[in-house]
């Protein structure tokens, strides 16, 4: 795996930044498995906030006369786990992880991502960070014309406009790792048979669980 040193500059350029720290990046790539209580844990936790306010103004920006519902839409698929995974990815941030053997997998990657975002704005302020999220994300918000619905709600609505009441969800285990763990979810559905399906969060399972229940279903969705 490649050291954050040896590729920093072009790490930095691909983030739009000179970092005057240079420990708040590599902190913000260094994982619980060799960094222990120094991982980027912390700065993901503030990192999510700082990506949030950038999309949500972003969003505001771009689509002035959408409600607050349609935004939601939006802004939900802008941060969620696969869409982060797939900037990462975009970064090459697992090339530059600092972590055990085996232990980088997408929802690493995109845990990394919110706590790069953080260092940015711990190193460069604000305008920094909003700077790199619009850049970035903007072309995530182009290729979607109308406001998209993840398989949850779209199952959701579904169900209802067919009289069916709500998905049940069911925690069915949890496996792996601490620092990779496995969920395994349930969704169940009146008259239909219950789908199983696993993520690496409660929310992923529940997602990909939502969305075969759509495909057995014949529905499709957008999210």
């Amino acid at each position: 795996m490649k050291q954050v040193d040896q590729g920093f500059e072009q790490l930095c350029a691909a983030l739009g930044h000179s970092f005057s720290e240079p420990t708040l990046l590599v902190r913000a790539l260094s994982h619980s498995s060799v960094a222990g209580s120094k991982s980027y844990e912390r700065l993901e936790f503030l990192g999510d906030r700082v990506l949030g306010l950038a999309v949500a103004q972003l969003l505001l920006d771009r689509f002035p006369f959408e409600n607050e519902g349609e935004i939601g839409r939006r802004f939900a698929a802008l941060v969620r786990a696969d869409t982060l995974a797939q900037v990462g990815a975009e970064l090459g941030l697992a090339d530059y992880a600092k972590a055990g053997p085996g232990v980088v997998n997408e929802g690493i990657v995109a845990d990394m991502v919110e706590a790069v975002i953080a260092a940015l704005y711990l190193d460069g302020g604000m305008d920094v960070a909003r700077a790199f999220v619009r850049r970035t994300w903007d072309p995530l918000v182009e290729t979607r014309s109308r406001p998209p619905r993840d398989a949850k709600t779209a199952l959701q609505e579904w169900s209802q406009s067919k009289g069916r009441g709500l998905p049940a969800y069911q925690d069915v285990e949890r496996s792996g790792p601490d620092h990779a763990p496995v969920f395994t979810v349930e969704v169940r559905l009146a008259d239909f048979a219950p789908q199983r399906a696993q993520g690496a969060s409660k929310r992923a399972a529940e997602q990909e669980a939502a969305a075969m229940m759509l495909r057995e279903l014949g529905v499709s969705h957008d999210g």
